[in-house]
């Protein structure tokens, strides 16, 4: 087994995410940092632009309150005995159109600003979108069996959100608050350093306050995330089992623990809003505490001639914009954690390497006579799926021959290991010893998406798509004529029922097939399987809500379908499997009996003493 690796621009087995799926809120990493402001310099010409026209933005409005405080010493000038009133009024419009153009310029360039990075923002969330998406499709079972997919979404979301602002609230506010804070700090200095002393005593306060209030604000997100997410999983749990919730009358059941999770929910709120009023409330009255003094000191430097008016006007006009840059401080700090640790909770999916994979010189299947063999296969499921302990082995010894032509029937009780076999053969799980051939190809050395294109596995439990029954017949193959489509579902004994219904195949199943009978859902299943080519075909369990006098006419109908394949069926039920060219029965994960079904019958053993079970089960159904 590969070793496990870091964070930090590396990767690992997904088999072993359980043990660092989820990382601490209060994780700071500067790998993330970089590596998500790479994400956003990939986009080089809208960054550039974004960061200039913030450059900008913040320089223009430097100007506003310098030619705010020109405006109020030239209009004193006018009060004064014997100046030029002609000359003083042209100097106060050329100031006031130098005022209303360095704001618009400043917000002309805002908006552009504002834009360009929401635009890379949203193109880093769209990325992402579609690494995490994909990133899910090629983990391997053995990862998702041990995740909750109502937490992946809310990651999928959440997170996705958190990262992407990272270029509006970090990058972009960074270069931002540089200019306005470094540029306004210099210039009232440049004024009267004592005064710029005075009006930037809050400038520490609400800074650190501010940083204080946002990385507590931010664990508390962390905290309503989570609850979010469990919100989420109580709602998919639900609504995807509405059906038994509505059986066993457990609305009011299911409506306590969805109050329950949206109480913890709104407690974590509370907390938030609490956290955010009052830190608000004390940065604001410092601020305003500040601004007072600046009036009285700087008050009393222009009675005494050390300022003009209009130089303590400019005063109050920076300290009126550094306001908001000042608290923004906080906010820059949040984004800092709130993105490395989302960040690092995406990075965590998106870094792992499947277990299953396609190793580097894989080559596609070749068929040639389709012949698939177990060969001793020895199978364990990863820690954490199973119930079974470290040692004990799902499979044991396995070997078996299927060909095209033969039909393999497995059959035994539950946790026998039935299942499993299925999965193995379409490579969803790897063989823990011995080796499983395709005319003698190891399929661990073939690629994946040939290997799946000539393994058919009908599923135990068919799940079909929110959409038409057409288009759930041919998802496998989209490009499907209707011939081949109605002529897998007439061989699934399923064409006349479709044909009779008001939009025939153009009719929605509903979401999860729930408007088709389990029988039904279990033929479209077949269907949909047999109208693919394939050399092998797996039937897992595929006909147990189907009645028997129909699996009949399915397995009449499908003769001619699966003659060229090598078919395995698997099931409990005898008389799915009774025409199989060999039987095997297997008993916590070995095969204690194999033949056909004459000569099983003939060793009186497990399949005989079953097959005796069932037959008299079915005759006292009948009598009944």
């Amino acid at each position: 087994m590969q070793n496990a690796k870091t964070l930090s621009g590396e990767s690992r087995l997904d088999i072993e995410a359980d043990s660092d799926y989820r990382i601490p809120v209060s994780n700071l990493d500067a790998n993330i940092l970089w590596r998500v402001t790479k994400m956003a310099f990939q986009h080089r010409a809208r960054m550039s632009f974004a960061i200039v026209a913030t450059i900008l933005a913040a320089t223009f409005q430097l100007f506003v309150p310098q030619f705010l405080g020109r405006a109020v010493d030239q209009a004193h000038g006018l009060l004064t005995i014997g100046a030029d009133r002609g000359q003083s009024e042209d100097a106060l419009m050329t100031t006031a159109l130098l005022l209303i153009g360095a704001s618009l310029l400043r917000g002309l360039f805002t908006m552009c600003q504002n834009y360009q990075g929401e635009a890379v923002g949203q193109l880093i969330g769209y990325s992402l979108r579609l690494s995490y998406y994909r990133q899910l499709q090629k983990l391997s079972f053995s990862w998702h069996d041990k995740v909750h997919s109502g937490d992946l979404m809310a990651r999928g979301i959440l997170d996705i959100e958190g990262v992407r602002m990272w270029v509006s609230t970090g990058i972009l506010r960074f270069f931002l608050l540089s200019i306005l804070i470094g540029g306004g700090a210099v210039i009232l200095f440049r004024i009267d350093w004592e005064l710029g002393l005075v009006a930037l005593i809050f400038v520490p306060f609400v800074g650190v306050r501010g940083a204080v209030a946002r990385l507590k604000l931010r664990d508390t997100w962390m905290r309503l995330q989570d609850q979010m997410a469990n919100l989420t999983k109580i709602m998919e749990e639900n609504l995807g089992g509405i059906r038994v919730v509505r059986a066993f009358a457990a609305q009011d059941h299911e409506l306590a623990r969805f109050d329950d999770g949206a109480r913890d929910a709104l407690t974590v709120t509370h907390e938030r809003i609490n956290l955010f009023v009052r830190s608000t409330t004390q940065m604001t009255f410092v601020y305003f505490l500040t601004m007072g003094l600046v009036l009285w000191v700087g008050g009393h430097k222009a009675i005494d001639g050390q300022i003009t008016l209009g130089e303590l006007a400019q005063f109050l006009a920076f300290m009126s914009i550094l306001q908001m840059p000042v608290r923004q401080i906080g906010w820059m700090i949040n984004s800092i954690a709130r993105v490395s640790t989302c960040g690092g909770r995406l990075f965590n999916i998106l870094d792992l390497i499947p277990s299953i994979a396609d190793k580097p010189d894989a080559k596609p299947l070749q068929i040639t006579d389709g012949v698939l063999r177990f060969e001793n296969v020895d199978f364990r499921y990863p820690a954490g799926i199973s119930a079974q302990s470290a040692d004990e082995h799902t499979l044991t010894g396995i070997s078996l021959e299927a060909r095209p032509g033969k039909t393999i029937g497995i059959v035994g009780p539950p946790g026998s290991g039935k299942s499993t076999i299925a999965q193995l053969i379409g490579r969803y799980y790897d063989v823990t010893g011995g080796r499983i051939t395709i005319d003698d190809q190891d399929i661990r050395d073939v690629r994946l998406d040939s290997l799946r294109a000539n393994v058919r596995i009908v599923q135990q439990e068919p799940f079909l798509f929110t959409s038409s029954i057409d288009h759930n017949l041919a998802y496998g193959d989209p490009w499907a004529g209707r011939s081949d489509i109605e002529k897998s579902a007439a061989a699934a004994q399923l064409h006349n029922y479709i044909s009779n219904l008001p939009a025939g195949y153009r009719t929605l199943v509903g979401e999860r097939g729930m408007s088709l009978s389990g029988g039904q859902r279990q033929r479209l299943s077949i269907a949909r399987g047999v109208l693919l080519d394939g050399a092998v075909l797996v039937f897992d369990d595929s006909t147990a809500a189907i009645d028997a006098a129909t699996e009949q006419r399915i397995k009449s109908a499908m003769d001619s379908i699966v003659q060229d394949r090598a078919v395995i069926i698997i099931a409990h039920r005898l008389s799915s499997l009774m025409h199989a060219d060999e039987i095997l029965f297997l008993e916590e994960g070995h095969i204690v009996e194999r033949g056909d079904h004459d000569q099983l019958m003939t060793q009186s053993g497990r399949y005989a003493e079953l097959y005796r079970l069932q037959t008299r089960s079915a005759d006292a159904d009948g009598e009944a």
